[in-house]
């Protein structure tokens, strides 16, 4: 059942999954961004809204020709996180190990592709070409479509083992989007019973002891004395991470699921599907449906590549959450799931328990008395903020990701209003336009002033833009920096020789400074790529985690309104009625009256008995919804934004640093360039 498609969850329309609610805003988060939509519930691929047909011109070029295994092992070499494409620098450096003339390099870079990144086959075609070039044969596509059709592609000569993932001082890998997690490790924080350490398989038919049941007498695992946050101190610093990664698709056509890896701190990788988390969600929302609880991400029918990429972030953010969450953070089943190897077999031989939280749990007096007695006043005003706040945090989201995407030269799939005509070869850059880009009102034709400068051309891969009255669309002159390097490199072995001879003195000083330009522009290159690795992978993962806890507590309170309602009043009116109907019977004494009298008590005990039951729930709803919004959301929405912008902040200043470092050396290094 969970490997069926789910439906859109649309929050304030559709009902929840088993009553419980899924998520619960008034629209698709992700539906406002001028990227592909991966939330869509489209089959994908969805239609582009962009034509754009450089993939499919180079399937028909490599058709159903065998990939070589060093193809693969190229783009293994700087496609380290599995994406199936990578930058034009990355390309340029896998290249440039060919030892070829930096002309045909440029030449093969800008007939592969004209953006700033290249797809899987656009690489490959590349290789090809460069086969073709060091064996002294035609550089051209048809050459490399006649060889496919051969299937007999060109292997090339490249040095992958001396092939340097970046020259960039930062480093290639990147932390998880916690940024915190493997400094200070917390002392695990369990007892006799460790969830880390569950048995493999309980007796056969035995039900998992439940993880609710309290450690102390209090319900959250801390005591009512516990001051301030209600956390540790430095908590935010001993925060736990998962890390999930795809592995690939398994199974036949019709019933193919995609397999994720996830490791955490404490066991071994573990392999998971889709199907797997839901279960997991059911089970916990059954469990705890008074907490703080992420949502999944959907489920599509023939997903690409972009939509498992965002569908792997999503499930990392939610187990991220749930196993830093103070209470959920223990259950078994969540150990069992991110330690058994085998989640199928496991659930073969347990009997798995959903038992409500409350149901195990009890509230102490004086955790009782620390709930205060404005409660409702106090959640009224969270309530209140959240619509706002999920609006504007689900725009400072797509704000961010559209500006790392252009600080990266590499917005895709941009709306028609906004579509960009990328040109196919050659590249005029504005770095030695006699004028500075400008920009201009598409209404009003108003020219606001430059746009940018020498200096911000170098420092940012940004792409300038011009428009006219007569045309909406816009075409870019595009600034890639890689594309710079290789032209500039281009240059100087055209000029290696001087009409004057061997010893021109000033032709071999320019060259020497176009060198010096050559290399420092690759140089800021890999900062930025590194950077908006960086920035992809970790801070906006932060953006997207503080706008999925407002998500979380919004659905949390939906779930308030549906499950917190109980029939205690209707109960108490069936026990007065009882109580009459009794006083009947003992008034009238009948025969068998003592029998109907005994019958008729059984009842009313019962439902007293249902009734102290659910006023024991009503104290402990309320404990949960004071704890999530004292100890979890308050100190998340806070204390986190604190770190990511700290972080953040330091991170810049880094590279800001080694940037300028950068162009300061390049200054050096052409300081003394000859005039004559």
């Amino acid at each position: 059942m969970f490997n069926a498609p789910r439906p859109a969850q649309r929050y304030a329309t559709a009902g929840p999954v088993n009553g419980l609610g899924g998520s619960f805003v008034d629209e698709d988060p992700l539906a406002i961004s001028i990227y592909d939509d991966p939330w869509s519930s489209a089959p994908s691929p969805s239609p582009p809204p962009m034509i754009y047909t450089v993939n499919s011109a180079f399937s028909s070029v490599i058709a159903d020709a065998t990939v070589p295994e060093a193809y693969r092992k190229a783009l293994a070499a700087v496609d380290t996180s599995n994406t199936g494409e990578v930058s034009v620098n990355a390309l340029s450096r896998v290249l440039a190990s060919s030892l070829l003339p930096a002309a045909i390099i440029d030449k093969i870079v800008n007939l592969v592709s004209s953006r700033p990144r290249v797809s899987s086959l656009e690489f490959f075609v590349a290789l090809a070409l460069v086969a073709l070039a060091q064996s002294g044969k035609d550089v051209s596509i048809e050459q490399v479509a006649a060889l496919a059709a051969e299937n007999n592609l060109p292997i090339p000569t490249l040095p992958l083992d001396t092939l340097q993932p970046s020259s960039s001082t930062f480093s290639s890998s990147y932390t998880p989007y916690r940024q915190n997690t493997m400094a200070a490790l917390r002392a695990p924080t369990f007892a006799s019973e460790n969830p880390w350490n569950a048995p493999r398989y309980p007796n056969e038919g035995a039900t998992i002891p439940s993880p609710n049941q309290p450690r102390s007498a209090t319900m959250n695992g801390l005591t009512s004395t516990f001051s301030g946050s209600g956390l540790p101190s430095g908590w935010w610093n001993k925060q736990e991470s998962v890390e999930v990664t795809i592995l690939g698709q398994q199974g036949f056509i019709l019933n193919r699921y995609t397999v994720y890896e996830i490791k955490t701190e404490r066991t071994d990788p573990v392999h998971r599907r889709y199907s797997e988390f839901v279960f997991l969600w059911d089970c916990l929302v059954r469990r705890y449906p008074f907490r703080l609880l992420p949502t999944l991400p959907p489920k599509r029918v023939q997903p690409d590549a972009a939509f498992l990429e965002q569908r792997r972030k999503g499930l990392a953010r939610f187990l991220n959450a749930v196993i830093n969450h103070p209470v959920i953070k223990e259950d078994g089943l969540l150990a069992i799931f991110l330690s058994e190897p085998s989640l199928e077999t496991w659930r073969k031989h347990t009997a798995i328990s959903l038992e409500e939280e409350s149901a195990s749990k009890r509230v102490d007096g004086i955790e009782e008395m620390s709930i205060p007695s404005d409660l409702e006043e106090k959640l009224a005003i969270v309530r209140g903020k959240l619509n706002p706040l999920i609006e504007q945090w689900q725009r400072i989201c797509v704000l961010a990701e559209r500006m790392i995407k252009r600080r990266e030269s590499a917005a895709v799939r941009v709306p028609s209003s906004l579509r960009r005509t990328y040109l196919p070869a050659h590249f005029t850059f504005p770095l030695f336009s006699s004028t500075l880009p400008l920009d201009i009102d598409p209404s009003t034709g108003r020219v606001d002033g430059p746009a940018s400068s020498t200096a911000s051309l170098l420092s940012v891969s940004m792409l300038s833009m011009r428009t006219t009255h007569s045309d909406v669309d816009m075409s870019d002159d595009q600034a890639d920096l890689a594309r710079l390097t290789n032209v500039l490199r281009a240059i100087v072995e055209v000029n290696e020789r001087c009409w004057r001879g061997d010893e021109c003195e000033l032709c071999d000083g320019v060259r020497q400074g176009l060198g010096h330009v050559a290399e420092h522009t690759q140089h800021q290159s890999d900062l930025l790529e590194q950077r908006t690795h960086s920035l992809l992978n970790s801070t906006l993962e932060s953006l997207k985690s503080q706008r999925d806890l407002y998500i979380a507590m919004r659905d949390l309170f939906v779930r308030h309104d549906r499950l917190a309602v109980d029939n205690v009043d209707r109960l108490k009116k069936r026990i007065d009625s009882n109580s009459i109907k009794l006083e009947a019977i003992k008034a009238n004494e009948r025969d068998g009256w003592q029998e109907d009298a005994d019958r008729v008590v059984v009842l009313i005990e019962k439902d007293q008995a249902s009734i102290a039951s659910l006023l024991n729930r009503r104290v402990f709803i309320r404990a949960c919804m004071w704890h999530e919004l004292r100890v979890v959301l308050h100190n998340r929405e806070n204390a986190l934004l604190s770190m990511l912008t700290q972080v953040f902040a330091r991170e810049e200043q880094a590279f800001a640093d080694n940037a300028l470092s950068n162009w300061m050396s390049l200054r050096d290094a052409v300081d003394m360039m000859p005039f004559e």
